[in-house]
């Protein structure tokens, strides 16, 4: 199978995004290099590249990668493509680092990818979703891409620190079929692949009285072992977004991949 060329890029996002990667200490790898390494993020569901398509092993249509269209931040996050999502790089580390504006990775997200990696309907999500175990309680996490098997991995390590457990529980939830809070876009609890801790040392720009691109600083209540942790398992944090979600954490192996061959690091 080709490698697919890089063939755009979003105008408006090309001085965030090569910022972004000097804040992080990042290189910023081509746009072949990163489509590979999200192939093989989701290796029971893709199957390669042809083109600007991404093909799947169930044999269904392939999903452009490009669609040729310029996006501001607001319109990437509302309508955005394979493309789109893998602009940002995500930074590593039990650091805590603050975003520049409008750096969200992992906020944009191709929805049409994540319904082909996780399911199309709310029905369709929850027929895989299995229990796990949290912290005295029961969570329902989807299987598909390994997803609850890396919470687990995360809940284990965890465990071994009883000090953090009151940052961890109660969970404030998991599948959720629903689209983000005043938005068109999915949220990633709509496809079982995300979790929320203890609300109680959260932050979240909406609550803080922030507007999209002018949000209020922060300060982070949860230990950032928490966070190295989720991060070595496939999960990214909401804490790194400049609309900072701090008790979300979501299962994106494919940014942590890319984040690792970039050897972006949020302690740079």
């Amino acid at each position: 199978m080709s490698t697919f060329p890089w063939t755009k890029r979003a105008l408006a996002g090309v001085a965030l995004f090569v910022l972004a990667a000097s804040v992080a200490g990042a290189a910023e790898p081509e746009l072949a290099a990163r489509l590979k390494l999200l192939v093989e993020a989701y290796p029971d569901s893709l199957a390669g590249i042809e083109g600007n398509s991404l093909v799947f092993k169930d044999g269904g249509a392939p999903l452009d990668i490009d669609d040729g269209k310029t996006k501001d931040h607001q319109a990437a996050l509302a309508t955005g493509d394979v493309e789109d999502s893998l602009q940002q790089i995500y930074p590593l580390g039990a650091c805590d680092a603050k975003p520049v504006v409008n750096f969200d990775p992992g906020r944009i997200r191709s929805d049409a990818l994540m319904m082909r990696l996780y399911g199309k309907s709310a029905k369709a999500v929850q027929a895989d979703l299995v229990p796990v175990k949290w912290f005295g309680a029961t969570v329902r996490v989807t299987k598909r891409q390994g997803a609850a098997a890396a919470l687990e991995k995360v809940r284990d390590e965890l465990a071994a620190k009883p000090e953090l457990k009151r940052y961890l529980a109660p969970s404030a939830g998991t599948f959720n079929w629903r689209k983000v809070s005043g938005a068109p876009n999915m949220s990633v609890h709509s496809f079982g692949a995300a979790i929320d801790l203890n609300t109680k040392f959260a932050d979240y720009w909406i609550w803080s009285g922030g507007k999209p691109g002018k949000v209020p600083k922060y300060a982070n209540k949860y230990p950032l072992e928490i966070v190295d942790i989720f991060e070595r398992h496939g999960y990214v944090w909401g804490g790194r977004w400049y609309h900072y979600d701090t008790m979300h954490f979501e299962y994106r192996p494919d940014l942590i991949a890319i984040a690792k061959a970039a050897g972006a690091s949020a302690c740079r």
